[in-house]
């Protein structure tokens, strides 16, 4: 009561000074209990002294984003390290220079890294910038979550995962007697599992901060609570593909990292990677903080390309590829675990969070791609056999990036391009492609 006294016979005689002296007794005790709070979080958690380091970093971070340094532990994918793909002109492979170009000249201009346009498993064109190339290392972010997809197609044709309907309850004994066990493989797959998405504020009891910086991250993904219906509510979330790394485990038997090295990421040619785990021997994390060869990436978009086969081996089973552009319930703009063309025109953040807008629909119907925070984009086109690699420096400025730009110059850069006919002018397709 003295402080309020104090405050308001400083008021005295200033027009407002009451309601001045009001707003600052609130922002006091508001203060007053944040702090209260983060004591209250260290104290239940003070066990976890891996877990207040890295938040301390966090706190101390530019824009609040640990930098890959530290990303610590790490665990290995062993690579095998082929040399890069073979490179040949645009011309060898039907495709004008002009528009490639093009397509560089907006990528220098909005920060990138690098943009590699490969087709037909030829490196076709490639520019650099910010002193990279080929293989230089970069943090992959969000673009990793997709290599939990690509995982779970090799299990399901090796019989590890029954089948995409499969319940999760029959990996994740700990949900067995919990409706969360009916959420299938599927549905992880799609983000329409009904898991409430996590909370992104810097609380450090957020359950957010949690899964991104705690020790076991697969307890904290195992909490999280139904909030929607399960095949129908979709959302953007880290806890959908962490648990399919979680069911990888289970399911093969193997380290994730070790079944990602066995079965893809070696049979790609690409060199050794990094990826992120909890704890020593813990858990990877599945949607981020995967450190590898920026151009090992454009092997990854050539063999999604050409419907899993790379260098004539068959990395995925047949058609895998395909299932995964299949729209998710709730949002037509997402398959499994890829963006697909339908989510460039949303214009609810909480469905495209990382992306910005378009200033057109995609030049060609079955274009998808890889997203990922700081303006990384792999886009795939299996019509034309091409995939383009864009890795950036930063998150593009949404009112500035349009993320139809380069895809579709590259695309009309294909002279075996054919344009969709305009609603209503009568062409028919098959006159220029047969079997179309």
């Amino acid at each position: 009561m003295a402080v309020v006294h104090v405050a308001r016979a400083r008021a005295r005689g200033r027009p407002g000074g009451v309601l001045r002296a009001g707003a600052e007794m609130k922002w006091r005790i508001l203060a007053g209990l944040v702090l209260a709070g983060i004591a209250a979080a260290f104290a239940l958690h003070a066990r976890d002294r891996v877990f207040w380091g890295r938040y301390l970093a966090l706190l101390g971070s530019p824009a609040f984003e640990l930098s890959p340094e530290h990303y610590a532990p790490r665990e290995r994918i062993a690579g095998r390290e082929e040399p890069r793909p073979p490179a040949v002109t645009p011309e060898e492979e039907s495709l004008e220079r002009a528009a490639l170009e093009a397509a560089a000249d907006y990528a220098g201009a909005h920060g990138s890294r690098a943009l590699i346009v490969s087709r037909g498993g030829h490196i076709v064109f490639e520019r650099y910038w910010q002193g990279t190339g080929f293989d230089t290392v970069v943090d992959a972010r969000e673009l990793a979550a997709t290599l939990t997809a690509l995982a779970v197609g090799i299990a399901i044709g090796e019989g590890r995962i029954r089948s995409l309907d499969e319940p999760v309850a029959s990996f994740l004994t700990e949900w067995r007697d919990d409706a969360r066990g009916a959420i299938t493989v599927r549905q992880l797959l799609n983000m329409s599992s009904g898991l409430a998405p996590s909370s992104e504020t810097l609380l450090p009891w957020s359950d957010g901060v949690r899964e991104r910086l705690g020790s076991d991250i697969a307890a904290v993904h195992l909490r999280r609570p139904l909030a929607g219906t399960p095949g129908e509510t979709w959302a953007y979330k880290r806890s959908d593909p962490q648990l399919l790394a979680l069911i990888l485990e289970r399911a093969t038997g193997m380290r994730f990292a070790e079944y990602l090295s066995d079965r893809l990421w070696r049979r790609l040619g690409a060199a050794d990677a990094e990826v992120w785990i909890d704890r020593p021997a813990g858990y990877a994390h599945a949607t981020c903080c995967l450190l590898a060869r920026q151009g090992d990436w454009i092997r990854l978009g050539q063999a999604l390309a050409d419907d899993g086969v790379y260098l004539a081996g068959e990395l995925l089973p047949p058609g895998w590829v395909r299932r995964m552009r299949e729209p998710a319930p709730g949002f037509a703009g997402f398959g499994m675990q890829v963006w697909l063309g339908a989510s460039v025109s949303e214009t609810d953040a909480g469905k495209n969070p990382m992306l910005g807008r378009a200033a057109e629909p995609f030049a060609a119907d079955d274009a998808f791609f890889l997203a990922a925070t700081g303006g990384h984009r792999l886009w795939v086109v299996p019509s034309l056999r091409i995939a383009i690699l864009r890795t950036g420096g930063g998150a593009p400025a949404r009112s500035d990036w349009d993320e139809t730009r380069i895809p579709n110059l590259v695309i009309r850069a294909a002279r075996d391009h054919v344009p969709e006919p305009a609603p209503g002018s009568g062409i028919d397709p098959a006159q220029f492609v047969p079997g179309h």
